[in-house]
């Protein structure tokens, strides 16, 4: 059979900015030339950073998109690179309307196209649109109707795009029909905890229904909340995981794959499943033996689930920062347990140098957490002070006499306050230490702790940040490295420190039962019967129905963070603020 040795270039293209995308294309296709590659493939829309959301619906991104395209065809001719067949995912147009959505010609749509010897000389637009969860791709696109196969050194190599085998039918079912020798995927799939088990299981399965070898190219890096995991793997027509790229890691994945031969039956224009046209491309070459020694691309071992979903934080936030144009960030520690895992993310983020933290101590601070985030500065070396916030508290009730609820409250504004004073004077961005327990029900004070630009906890329960403080602890340890989180922060029972002797039990029901019943609610879906008829107490299930339900309004001024979770507050949550069905 003959041989072609593919490159899945997994890498971190950036929103908007098609120069810098560009450039990373021609310097991994050179890294794939190099490599003895025959076909690199990039990406979804590579070109333009991946989603563009509103961005598609201006022409002049459109355009230029679209004259980005040709021109990096003809840069990579000018660089010696032009006989690599490159696929690279871009913004493109429609040239026919869509009669079922009503879209015109010209509408924007999802498109990849192959780079060859200086030209465009195939584009094509994913075929089915995905609209749940994050994804909204019918408010902007209009799907493709055609199955791109390139004929490359005597093997048909069939293209899709991402949700493209997501569901039954369209290329999976075109690629069998013509009898390709390969599909290859360029995907920008977001990181969901567990979510790599499932793309395996769905690339072995459509592999077998394509009948051949399937490669699946995935993004790496990070766009505003959604985090992109990579994995790109590689399996044969029988399910066997021929190669895996590590996560989060930007790689060049290269393996040889012998492939069955063309046998050219099918002719250009027939049409397929689903109503695709057959687009054949003839690129060349003669049949390739299987060389001596073959590139496997060896395999990847997967991440544990606490390593996975904190690198996910940590590439999160690393690249709000980065890609926002800030080089250092600001925190508000408290030597509380959620403060003190944000700071290890940051840490280990932007690097202890770019990390300032704050210790905002009122009369309530008790002196194991003002210790606990000194330790926690001096372990990981980050930049620390302290500024008491007790003169500015006392001026304040000096002058209008607060009690209760607002008198805590505005111990917690204060400390915002302080903290936007110094990130306007110093240019810091602020990181939201808020979790997703918190945020569920409304434990956080507008304006005070949810203060910032980031939130690199915030779909993450409470009861997981403990989990994942521990393992970050557990990390450093086997690496012969201090934990960064002092003990007695993950150890001691979680308070807010805004009245004597306050504990978060006080308000909330125990963090593990709480977030078991905001995880049916909100993962699940699942109303207030149907969580009592699990099995748990009617009175805690009520409580906690009305807080999540009333601090909608809350959630919607919190600012963004990564999604790790099936379900996570903004992308995926929409409920009204304005809502009086209260029966969950």
């Amino acid at each position: 059979m003959p041989n072609l040795r593919l490159a899945l270039s997994q890498i971190d293209p950036w929103v908007g900015d098609i120069a810098r995308n560009s450039d990373e294309v021609v310097r991994w296709t050179r890294q794939a030339a190099e490599a003895g590659a025959d076909l690199v493939a990039f990406p979804e829309m590579v070109l333009t950073g991946y989603p563009v959301e509103d961005l598609a619906l201006r022409s002049s991104f459109v355009e230029a998109s679209r004259t980005g395209l040709v021109e990096l065809a003809a840069r990579l001719a000018a660089e010696g690179l032009g006989g690599l067949p490159v696929v690279v995912g871009y913004l493109g147009r429609s040239e026919e309307p869509y009669h079922e959505t009503g879209r015109p010609a010209g509408s924007p749509q999802n498109c990849a196209a192959v780079l060859h010897d200086g030209q465009v000389v195939t584009r094509f637009s994913k075929h089915f649109l995905p609209n749940y969860g994050v994804f909204d791709e019918y408010r902007y696109f209009s799907p493709g109707n055609q199955l791109p196969v390139l004929h490359l050194h005597g093997v048909d190599v069939a293209l899709a795009i991402c949700q493209d085998i997501w569901q039954d039918g369209g290329r999976v079912a075109a690629t069998a029909e013509v009898g390709a020798g390969l599909l290859v995927v360029v995907n920008g799939s977001p990181y969901e905890r567990g979510r790599g088990d499932v793309r395996r299981e769905l690339v072995q399965r459509r592999a077998a229904e394509a009948g051949c070898a399937l490669a699946y190219v995935n993004m790496v890096g990070a766009q505003d909340e959604l985090v992109f995991d990579g994995q790109s793997i590689v399996v044969s027509a029988d399910g066997e995981v021929l190669a895996r790229a590590p996560q989060f890691e930007e790689t060049l994945l290269v393996v040889d794959l012998e492939l069955p031969a063309a046998t050219g039956d099918h002719a250009d224009g027939l049409l397929l499943a689903d109503g695709l046209r057959l687009v054949r491309t003839d690129l060349g070459g003669e049949p390739r033996p299987a060389p001596a020694e073959p590139v496997t691309g060896g395999i990847a071992p997967e991440l544990a689930d606490e390593a996975e979903i904190y690198a996910a934080l940590v590439e999160g936030t690393r690249a709000y920062v980065r890609k926002n144009g800030f080089k250092s960030v600001l925190i508000g520690l408290s030597g509380g347990i959620d403060s003190a895992l944000v700071a290890a993310i940051a840490v280990d983020a932007v690097g202890a140098e770019n990390v300032h933290c704050v210790s905002m101590p009122s009369q309530y601070s008790s002196q194991h957490s003002r210790d606990d985030a000194a330790e926690l500065a001096r372990r990981t070396g980050l930049n620390f002070r302290t500024v008491p916030i007790a003169p500015m508290f006392d001026a304040y009730m000096g002058s209008l006499g607060l009690t209760g609820l607002a008198e805590e409250n505005l111990q917690s504004r204060l400390r915002g306050t302080m903290l936007m004073a110094i990130s306007n004077q110093e240019g810091h961005i602020v990181l939201a230490p808020g979790n997703k327990s918190e945020l569920a029900v409304g434990y956080s004070t507008l304006y005070g702790d949810s203060v910032g630009a980031y939130g690199p906890i915030k779909d993450v329960y409470k009861s997981l940040i403990f989990r994942l403080s521990r393992w970050r602890n557990e990390a450093a340890q086997e690496r012969g490295e201090v934990p960064p989180i002092p003990e007695n922060t993950i150890s001691k029972p979680p308070s807010a420190e805004l009245r004597p002797g306050q504990v978060d039990t006080d308000s909330l029901p125990d963090y593990d039962l709480l977030d078991t019943v905001l995880d049916l609610y909100i993962e699940g879906d699942q109303g207030r019967d149907a969580i009592v008829a699990a099995g748990f107490d009617a009175a805690v299930v009520d409580r906690v129905v009305r807080l999540v339900d009333g601090a909608e309004y809350k959630r919607r001024q919190y600012p963004p963070g990564p999604k790790i979770s099936a379900k996570g507050f903004g992308r995926d949550r929409r409920l009204p603020i304005t809502n009086r069905w209260r029966r969950g």
